[in-house]
């Protein structure tokens, strides 16, 4: 046999085989060659469009080549943490239980975190421009799954709070670069440099080749919207018609790489200043000073659809349940209307939370009381064919993950009667 082997000179064949299958494997991630990839088939899903104060859905029947509209009220959830427990594939059972139980329950949208800022091991973005493939290949598997639920995604891609990176990792990157910033948050809104790291950021999101299925996050039905920025706010009201023109500019450069999918801004619903026939309906003057505007903001042409949140019990201190009832009663009417009545567009309350319960003189407020507030009022506006379009629950967890959780966050089937709640809004 050895002198088989010699004779064919198969030894120095066997050899350069060795070294290059171990150079492969030491930097098989930084090859530029790749073997032809067979990417997942996914089921067919329909995207989301506006019509005037309603969504609906464009389906395409593929026999026919006939295209087909159904109109679309939106019962949903938050689960923010998704991307992180995606990154490491042994946590990843947990993103599809969340999805699996979601669609399980009928809810159709789940808005989650499509960024992460900074320098560790979880980031998506190590640095300007600079991102980690693990990460987005964590992400690519949400969207593959979300689908395969027969979910919609909406994908926030900044964050105007400190958690994840967010408005202020931006600004430290300028500072590391030399760049004059204002020691104000709100250059955000208007230094050169920052904005060109965000519209790099957006690009590389808004462009990827989904590493599973194959599909551009552009062309992705799966993906219900995109979201400017989570929660944004001033310093100060000066600072509206800055925030007013990043609103415009970052809406209309998101619209230039991607026509397929809608654009929120991701408000909180506040009203300005100068808006006082809506300034009543805040939860409280120093909500007029945060420089957003509920009206002015979501006017703008290239943002789709509006959004608001309601969390009656962080923004209203010191009054009792009833109030905190009757503010979020007043709440959801006024934002309702005003997306029917002066937008025409339609209204997805995005965050309603709720803690399990609120103590009251002859016995306790649970979290059903407020969200079937929310229910009911969507629910008649949907009869009525109105602009409210839906809500999405803050925030839902599985077991496992309550380290994400706060004091409005649950695991629904672990609360019999909210569980049932959501059920029956989405049947």
């Amino acid at each position: 046999m050895d002198t088989q082997w010699r004779d064919k000179k198969l030894y120095p064949a066997l050899g350069i085989f060795t070294i290059l299958f171990l150079l492969y494997l030491n930097f098989k991630d930084n090859l530029n060659f790749s073997f032809p990839q067979i990417f997942v088939k996914q089921p067919y899903m329909g995207f989301v469009g506006v019509n005037k104060t309603r969504f609906y859905i464009k389906n395409d029947d593929q026999k026919t080549q006939d295209l087909h509209f159904q109109e679309l009220y939106i019962n949903g959830w938050n689960s923010y943490w998704l991307m992180e427990e995606s990154v490491w594939e042994y946590s990843r059972f947990r993103v599809s239980k969340m999805l699996k139980k979601g669609s399980e329950m009928g809810l159709s949208v789940c808005r989650t975190w499509g960024f992460s800022d900074g320098g560790g091991p979880n980031d998506l973005q190590l640095l300007p421009g600079v991102f980690n493939e693990r990460v987005f290949k964590g992400l690519d598997y949400i969207v593959v799954e979300a689908r395969k639920h027969n979910i919609r995604l909406i994908l926030s891609l900044v964050n105007n709070l400190k958690a994840y990176g967010g408005t202020a990792q931006y600004i430290r990157w300028a500072q590391e670069a030399g760049t004059n910033v204002s020691t104000s948050r709100d250059a955000f809104f208007t230094n050169p440099t920052i904005k060109a790291y965000y519209k790099s950021f957006v690009k590389a999101v808004v462009t990827r080749k989904n590493s599973i299925s194959g599909v551009k996050y552009s062309e992705e039905p799966g993906i219900f919207a995109w979201e400017l920025i989570n929660e944004p706010r001033c310093e100060s009201s000066k600072s509206a018609s800055a925030l007013q023109a990043w609103i415009g500019e970052m809406s209309e450069f998101v619209k230039s790489l991607d026509q397929k999918h809608l654009v929120t801004v991701g408000l909180e619903g506040f009203y300005g200043v100068e808006k006082t026939g809506g300034v009543g309906s805040n939860p409280g003057k120093w909500a007029a000073s945060l420089g957003v505007d509920f009206i002015e903001n979501s006017a703008i042409d290239n943002i789709d659809f509006t959004s608001v949140h309601a969390y009656p019990h962080s923004w209203i201190k010191g009054i009792n349940p009833d109030a905190k009832v009757d503010f979020l009663s007043r709440w959801i009417d006024s934002h309702i209307d005003e997306a029917e009545k002066i937008l025409k567009k339609p209204v997805l309350f995005t965050e309603v939370g709720f803690p399990s319960s609120v103590q009251k003189n002859n016995g306790l407020y649970d979290r059903n009381i407020f969200l079937k507030i929310v229910y009911d009022k969507i629910y008649e506006s949907a009869k009525k064919r109105k602009a409210g379009a839906g809500a999405l629950v803050w925030q839902l967890l599985v077991e496992g993950m309550e380290r994400y959780g706060d004091k409005f966050s649950f695991i629904a089937w672990n609360h019999p009667s909210t569980y049932k709640l959501m059920v029956q809004q989405s049947c």
